[in-house]
């Protein structure tokens, strides 16, 4: 036992590059003598916690040097990686005793459209090895413009680059392209005039940037301000690169009269500030806009950046401050200064801090029940295992469908000595009750039990964190779809309410590292599915189970009995439509939005006599529609047990970017693709996998009237399906014949 505590303290004083190499000079003060012992740099990446360690030299007295290249990351560089720097002594055995410093951080410089979120830093701890103790220290960083210094892997277009923490730690973020922009200092004058200087500047592994022009952007909503920015190009880099490259970074300066933006004395204005790069790439013009406008120390406090004028015989109160709970994003707030609006904002803050002292309650109260079931859980899980028990849970406890349901109905059928348990969320009992299949709510103490003992889980979405997996217990992970839309660890951005992009990945690789084996439709998922989730366990490549029915049961009499049972009228075609959901519309977490732009009594006037449509909305969507006037043409199926039943009745699908026409084209039927937001929704919210725009089995349209055009000519004798559709076929639903559950179950179960 060790009692004295160790000061020590590391910081980056020089950064260098050349030959593709950052070179890393940096102080280590210890009250502890130096000579003799091993220093390492600790390089740990953020979400999969893979650690390298790498000599430091030592030069003189305190001073160490190091390199870095692409070699030295944890395993081959890829989009999204973000690794801490720490040093390690591995030469004594001394306590961990360095300032303990807070598990969130805010990154001064962070990837895309995330400067906002809280990055998390694992806590300073201690290293065991052989029952020795060894103590690291987060290495920090005393050195301007670290971005400088990247390293460029050519062959991936990727970049590494090196960035300070706003609290001064040293990082080094993987990605294609940089908008640096920080902010080192911000007034404010009697006149109202607000000056800002800093740095700004694009690097780019993907393209050869020409600045021709900078502007800053104040937006509010719709509301749009932009004035011009005084800026120079950095020319002398000696200091940082020795590789000849100039990368476009620029000093800048900008005034701002505040007295010219738009605002009402009705409510409190708010502007949010964003640097605009007008570009020159390959002969065209592109503008580029960084993410939020951020102050480059937190430390700093933005106190007296306040002024108040009158407009129009009204005091109107300006002022420049960096938010709270984003505490690098600088903002502008602007509203009337008069006491009935002084009065009326004291009330609301007052009201808001009562709110967040509830909020406060019922967190603690939310991770007290946590907690306690979490706990229940892993007590239970010491109990002996229940042998051949498998527990089957789609999407969340709320459906009797997809990959789960084909597994079980084939082990139903062929391994009926197997106890088969269905987890289901409360008040979505009704399939089970009717079909006489055994359930447990979802999440009650029973199903704690269940879960805890069983000896496989069979699941296709994640579970809670909070579910530790019993080490008895097999977790086969079916997933829902072949991928289209970027996964997990490929986003760059998240959009979804509750979380951040960082935060996002970090849950999603730590559920996923639960798997023992995930199923994969085709080749194609199985190489996106490895590197998005980051899973290293087993890979089943065996088709879609939930597909076995589109072959097995693909006849006229299945097709009958399914419309009678759903009452739908036999003598109609019958129209599918069903679009996925869109990440950044939504009420809240898990609830999201969707605006029907398909237009329904356009269809019904065109198409009514002899088809029907039918509505089926993604399960995370919240809509309820009202389709009382469009009455025995639209029927709302969204909330149907298993979509599989709609597949097999539609004569034709209308979807947009939803993975279902992956799984419909193994019917081998018309589909189209209706999608006004196509922009939007590929290069903003997810992107895609390959060009969809090129590749997808049947036209796309953004137009209803094209929808009805597209439905009448699939009536016409000589319709084939599209040049595109067998290469499509070939590619994605190669394996499904029917059988893909029972080759599952043979590689799980009878294994």
């Amino acid at each position: 036992m060790i009692e004295e505590a160790v000061q020590k303290k590391s910081i980056v004083e020089c950064l260098k590059n050349h030959d593709q190499k950052i070179e890393i000079l940096l102080r280590i003060d210890d009250d502890r003598p130096l000579e003799g012992r091993l220093f390492y740099l600790l390089m740990r990446e953020r979400v999969s916690k893979q650690e390298v360690y790498l000599p430091l030299k030592h030069l003189v007295e305190n001073q160490f040097q190091i390199e870095l290249h692409e070699d030295s990351f944890s395993n081959k560089m890829e989009q999204g990686q973000t690794y801490n720097l720490y040093v390690t002594d591995f030469s004594e055995m001394l306590t961990d005793s360095s300032e303990n410093e807070d598990e969130t951080e805010d990154s001064s410089y962070d990837s895309e459209g995330d400067d906002e979120e809280v990055e998390l830093e694992e806590e300073e701890d201690q290293f065991t090895s052989e029952n020795n103790q060894y103590y690291k220290c987060r290495l920090r960083l005393d050195v301007e413009m670290p971005e400088l210094c990247f390293i460029e892997n050519k062959s991936a277009m990727l970049l590494a680059v090196p960035y300070r923490t706003d609290k001064g730690n040293a990082s080094i973020k993987i990605k294609r392209e940089m908008k640096v922009k920080k902010t080192n200092q911000i007034s404010l004058n009697e006149t109202n005039l607000l000056t800002i200087s800093g740095y700004c500047g694009v690097i780019s592994a993907e393209h050869s940037y020409r600045i021709k022009n900078i502007q800053i952007l104040f937006k509010r909503g719709e509301v749009e301000h932009r004035f011009p920015v005084n800026y120079q190009r950095k020319s002398d880099v000696d200091g940082y690169r020795t590789d000849g490259e100039i990368p476009e970074i620029y000093p800048f300066n900008v005034e701002v009269p505040l007295g010219g933006l738009t605002y009402s004395t009705d409510k409190r204005y708010i502007y949010r500030m964003y640097l605009e790069f007008i570009c020159e790439v390959n002969g065209t013009e592109e503008t580029l806009t960084t993410p939020s406008l951020v102050f480059g120390d937190r430390s700093i406090q933005l106190k007296g950046l306040v002024q108040i004028q009158k407009q129009n015989n009204v005091p109107i109160r300006y002022e420049v401050y960096r938010k709270k709970k984003r505490r690098q994003t600088l903002g502008i707030r602007i509203n009337d200064y008069t006491m009935k609006t002084r009065v009326k904002y004291y009330v609301k803050s007052k009201w808001k801090k009562f709110k967040k002292q509830i909020g406060k309650i019922k967190k603690v109260r939310n991770r007290l029940v946590t907690s306690t079931f979490k706990t229940t859980f892993q007590l239970a899980s010491k109990l002996s295992v229940k042998k051949k028990t498998v527990v089957f849970e789609s999407f969340n406890g709320k459906q009797f469908s997809c990959n789960p349901r084909g597994i079980y109905e084939y082990m139903k059928e062929n391994h009926p000595e197997y106890t088969l348990i269905w987890s289901v969320k409360k008040g979505h009992e009704a399939p089970f009750k009717e079909k006489g299949i055994y359930y447990i709510n979802r999440l009650s103490l029973k199903w704690i039990f269940a879960m805890a003992r069983a000896e496989y889980w069979v699941v296709n979405s994640r579970l809670p964190l909070w579910v530790p997996k019993p080490e008895h217990t097999t977790y086969l992970q079916t997933w829902h779809g072949t991928p289209l839309k970027r996964l997990a660890m490929d986003m760059d951005e998240v959009h979804m309410p509750g979380t951040n992009t960082k935060k996002y990945k970090k849950n999603f690789t730590k559920e996923a590292s639960n798997w023992d084996y995930l199923i994969s439709p085709n080749a194609y998922s199985t190489e996106i599915f490895t590197r998005a989730f980051q899973f290293q366990k087993t890979m089943i490549e065996s088709g879609y189970p939930r597909n076995d029915f589109l072959h097995n049961q693909n006849n006229e009499e299945t097709m009958r009995a399914l419309k009678q049972k759903m009452n739908l009228p036999l003598d109609k075609k019958l129209i599918l439509y069903a679009p996925t959901w869109r990440d950044d519309q939504f009420y809240k977490k898990g609830q999201y939005k969707f605006d029907l732009d398909l237009d329904l009594h356009e269809m019904r006037a065109a198409l009514g006599d002899e088809y029907i449509i039918i509505l089926r909305m993604h399960y995370l969507v919240a809509e309820n529609f009202d389709l009382g006037p469009y009455e025995g043409f639209a029927y709302d199926f969204s909330h149907y047990e298993d979509i599989r039943d709609l597949y097999m009745i539609s004569d034709l699908l209308i979807t947009d970017y939803s993975s279902v026409f992956f799984d419909y084209a193994n019917l081998k039927r018309p589909m189209l693709f209706y999608v006004p937001d196509i922009e939007t929704y590929r290069d903003k919210l997810r992107g895609f996998y390959f060009d969809f725009e090129q590749e997808a089995p049947g036209p796309l349209v953004k137009e209803t009237a094209s929808v009805i055009d597209w439905v009448r000519e699939t009536e016409q004798p000589i319709f084939t399906l599209p040049a595109s559709f067998a290469p499509f076929y070939e590619k994605f639903c190669y394996l499904e014949s029917g059988e893909s559950s029972k080759r599952v179950v043979e590689e799980v179960f009878e294994e």
